[in-house]
């Protein structure tokens, strides 16, 4: 089959099937489509073929998932995950209900959330717009809508974070809040540090975001009002004459995190890919550790519930860094938060939590 005819199939079946576009209307449209772009032959084909899959309901064409045993293998088709994800869920949450769970809510897009910048915005001024308290996070609001149509987003006085990523920033903020220097190690495009860096101005800190992309710097630019943006590779942060109090390192990883506003990472992604990142995160926490003050703070943070990105590197850095002691993160949390992981670090999910799958822990160095 036409690999054209296969990609304009998905659209109508998503129109379809999770759209509520009625039948007739996602057919005729998809079939102009290939008609105009692949070919009369190829737009009747496709006419054909859809048709043929509407004499059958979803339910209907499932059916056949029972007979497949593994459950990694019928979950990875009937919910679009690639098996190597679906199997990673299994090791981190065991049961099949919990594990169905998280890939359902991978599947349906996340409402915008704005953040409010402490000195700049607040909370309030979005909820006056019409939007609903973010749950966990002060400085929160969802809200349906384009959020470039609003005044603060549009004066860079507010900003569009998932409500995960504010929790971190407000954790960290709390933790170091003794701590004078603060440092975002990997900050672009900016979202924790301009929240960071509003909350750092409001008390007696001094805040630092390093960046290695150039253009990602120049984002981080515009949104961080108080503070310093470098430009570098955070692996040689250790190399410059300036420690920190603070560090926060938002390393890059595999965004699984983020299926549900980034629902195409999942067919991007690979374990190959998984190995690289996991040797990078290693090595700008071993460039953050030796950038960090003794009594100072280190937080790993990624945007990913992955194992060998979360729970294995703690375990990994504190057996490189004997120096270094786990902070338990529990007496930071909003006191309405449930179900965030029991051993001390942060473990956001989608299905429980409305927010990216976050994983936070905070080590403190030794004196």
């Amino acid at each position: 089959i036409d690999l054209g005819v296969i990609d304009v199939g998905r659209m109508a079946l998503q129109q379809i099937h999770e759209m509520r576009v009625p039948d007739h209307a996602a057919v005729s449209s998809s079939v102009d489509i290939a008609r105009k772009r692949l070919g009369e032959a190829q737009g009747s084909f496709l006419n054909a073929l859809l048709r043929s899959v509407l004499k059958k309901s979803l339910a209907e064409w499932l059916v056949p998932l029972a007979d497949i045993s593994d459950p990694i293998e019928r979950f990875a088709i009937e919910y679009s995950h690639p098996q190597w994800i679906v199997s990673a869920y299994f090791d981190l949450l065991k049961d099949v209900e919990s594990v169905k769970a998280a890939l359902i809510a991978n599947n349906i897009p996340a409402i915008p959330t704005l953040v409010s910048w402490p000195g700049r915005s607040t909370q309030q001024e979005l909820i006056d717009l019409g939007g609903a308290p973010t749950l966990y996070s002060p400085y929160g609001a969802r809200l349906s809508g384009s959020p470039g149509s609003i005044p603060a987003i549009r004066d860079r006085r507010a900003g569009v974070q998932d409500e995960g990523s504010q929790l971190v920033g407000e954790i960290f903020t709390k933790v170091a809040s003794n701590s004078k220097d603060w440092l975002d190690l990997c900050a672009g495009p900016g979202g924790k540090a301009a929240l960071i860096s509003s909350i750092a101005a409001l008390g007696e800190h001094t805040f630092t975001a390093n960046e290695v992309s150039a253009p990602r710097a120049n984002l981080v630019s515009q949104v961080v009002e108080f503070g310093e943006v470098l430009i570098g590779d955070g692996r040689e942060i250790a190399a410059h004459a300036r420690t920190y109090d603070a560090i926060l390192a938002d390393v890059p990883c595999t965004g699984l995190g983020a299926l549900r506003r980034r629902p195409e990472v999942r067919w991007r992604r690979t374990l190959a890919d998984l190995r690289i990142l996991t040797d990078l995160q290693i090595e700008l926490s071993v460039a953050a550790v030796g950038a960090l003050n003794p009594g100072g703070y280190f937080a790993y943070v990624t945007c990913s519930p992955h194992l060998a990105e979360t729970k294995f590197q703690v375990s990994a850095i504190s057996k490189k860094f004997p120096e270094l002691e786990r902070v338990d993160l529990r007496p930071y949390f909003p006191a309405n938060l449930e179900s965030a992981n029991d051993d001390g670090t942060l473990l956001l999910w989608p299905q429980i939590h409305n927010t990216d799958a976050m994983f936070m822990s905070v080590f403190r160095k030794r004196s």
